[in-house]
């Protein structure tokens, strides 16, 4: 379920905003994709006592290992973002503003909470 978003523009990398993002939260597992293997990511989930369970980008140097069984749960992740495409209003980008979008993302994540509580 989501806990926390970040905005940016089209064109930005996600894996730049993914510090922002689990810098302040506890998990015992980080699942990404191969797009988030960057040492930086790695490193400060390492610090904050998870485990990573990314696979690595096919130009790394040295191939790390990753938890197969564990990554096939990361569909659950894709799963929520499927949710919101089929909000039309966040789909479409019907808000002009940030500020529309960014309330209209909380209440659907809203929507999703309640769904399950």
């Amino acid at each position: 379920m989501p806990v926390k978003f970040v905005l940016s523009e089209g064109s930005a990398a996600d894996c730049l905003f993914a510090e922002a993002l689990i810098a302040d939260t506890t998990a015992d597992h980080l699942l990404a994709d191969k797009a988030y293997d960057s040492d930086a990511i790695r490193n400060l989930a390492a610090s904050l006592g998870m485990d990573t369970v990314i696979p690595p980008k096919a130009k790394r140097k040295e191939q790390l290992s990753f938890d197969r069984y564990l990554y096939r749960y990361r569909h659950l992740v894709e799963n929520r973002f499927l949710d919101f495409k089929r909000w039309r209003g966040i789909a479409t980008r019907y808000a002009k503003r940030l500020t529309s979008f960014a309330a209209a993302i909380e209440i659907r994540i809203i929507a999703m909470w309640l769904k399950i509580l």
